[in-house]
């Protein structure tokens, strides 16, 4: 028998609220940005910490420089590498401030241009010198060279002065001015030097070897001319003060020079065995990498600079 009492209408449940799942997604959401944003600029951070500073080069595609700047980065320094394709720029760009000190020049060329330029930049420390070489196609070694043999020189005033102060440091002339960054052929004293001087055009030194005992050959020009570099019967030699001049050199604003990041990038450079290494490979093995005192280069600068005075 069916009953006619109504059965009973179900209950229709109540919508649940959606604002713990909208905190959620509004929660984890933000985890996430955070967590990006941590991820993101987590470097920055780290990098936050390193100090910057911009050197000024002359050929900063040397593979050397990256090298230079990775070590110099594990020391704390963020090193901006600022090309320049002209050696005039550089020191004006430091004198500016918009470097921090530069790297490309030997001593001469700064002197120059502080006395040209009523400026008064410094040394902070040296990299290398890139050596001047005799070469001979007649002997093998000074000693055969004989008395009253002739050897020429590079005309150009820089190498002309620096090949006479290495043939003097070889006792094969002596010069009445002592030996100086600006001596010419003019200053030989020929009574008192064993071999006569002649000077040439720089590029047909290495040419004219078969009419001379022996010749003065930019590097330049040495291996284009079928020699080699261990071929030369005397280089410079770094440690003998007349060659000081032609020492290469980072250099800083005066203010700077006791600057302990700018120095501790100069003992980088000295004593990483990989930039050193980068360095004498890019010159075909010929660099002579010198650590002299930052005192001695000052005062070859200060010296050169009064020369340059005197001369004008």
């Amino acid at each position: 028998m069916s009953s006619n009492t109504p059965e009973p209408t179900p209950l229709i449940e109540a919508p649940k609220s959606k604002l713990p799942l909208i905190i959620g997604i509004v929660v984890v959401a933000a985890l996430v940005i955070g967590g990006l944003a941590f991820f993101l600029t987590r470097d920055d951070d780290s990098g936050s910490d390193l100090t910057k500073v911009t050197i000024g080069v002359v050929g900063a595609d040397d593979p050397y420089w990256e090298t230079f700047q990775d070590a110099a980065r594990e020391e704390g320094i963020d090193l901006e590498v600022k090309n320049f394709g002209d050696y005039n720029q550089p020191n004006p760009a430091l004198s500016e401030g918009e470097l921090d000190l530069n790297q490309f020049q030997h001593i001469i060329f700064l002197a120059d241009y502080n006395v040209q330029n009523d400026d008064d930049l410094v040394a902070l420390g040296s990299t290398a010198t890139y050596p001047l070489g005799l070469y001979s196609s007649k002997y093998k070694s000074l000693d055969e060279i004989k008395a009253g043999d002739e050897v020429i020189v590079p005309d150009d005033e820089t190498n002309q002065a620096r090949g006479l102060v290495l043939l003097q440091s070889k006792g094969l002339i002596k010069l009445t001015d002592g030996g100086t960054p600006f001596s010419t052929v003019k200053d030989v004293d020929t009574a008192a030097s064993k071999v006569k001087i002649r000077a040439v055009q720089a590029s047909i030194t290495a040419s004219s070897l078969p009419d001379v005992a022996a010749a003065i050959i930019n590097n330049d020009f040495v291996e284009d001319a079928g020699l080699k570099f261990e071929d030369a019967l005397a280089t410079d030699d770094p440690s003998d003060p007349k060659a000081l001049p032609y020492v290469n050199i980072f250099a800083v604003r005066a203010e700077d020079k006791d600057n302990k990041t700018y120095k501790k990038l100069v003992e980088i450079f000295q004593n990483n065995e990989d930039v050193q290494k980068g360095v004498y490979e890019t010159s075909g093995d010929t660099a002579e990498l010198v650590k002299i005192p930052v005192e001695d280069l000052q005062k070859s600068l200060d010296d050169t600079e009064k020369q340059v005075r005197e001369r004008r």
